[in-house]
């Protein structure tokens, strides 16, 4: 490319017609500050653990389905977790950042409110 008193110039493309020069930005001659590389710090995502709440109409089958289906467990996995939700009141589904969390939790309670139980599904910060 010419160059021309310190700005770079060059020649039109077809659509501009030919022969046309356009002036581009002022450069300068040489960098005099030089930013230091800045290291920045990412912190981990806060994890939230998945609660299912046991209710007196939602059967066991559906606790393993979703466990099985949302939280991809195994089905053993699925079944201790199901006891536990119905033995102690509640039980960890999982443990995600928000976002994976919080969709989780709507799939679930979307999949409960679809086929008519009360499931509840909620997120504690860990």
């Amino acid at each position: 490319m010419p160059r021309f008193g310190g700005a770079f110039f060059i020649l039109a493309n077809r659509s501009m017609g030919y022969g046309k020069i356009i002036l581009m930005a002022e450069f300068p001659e040489h960098v005099a500050d030089v930013l230091p590389e800045s290291k920045t710090k990412l912190e981990k995502p806060k994890l939230y653990k998945v609660l299912l709440h046991n209710d007196d109409f939602t059967t066991m089958e559906f606790v393993v389905f979703v466990l099985e289906y949302v939280f991809q467990r195994s089905e053993a996995e699925a079944f201790s977790i199901m006891l536990k939700v119905h033995n102690e009141g509640v039980g960890v589904a999982g443990i995600y950042p928000h976002d994976i969390a919080y969709m989780k939790s709507h799939k679930t309670m979307n999949l409960a409110k679809a086929r008519e139980y009360p499931l509840l599904c909620t997120l504690e910060e860990e």
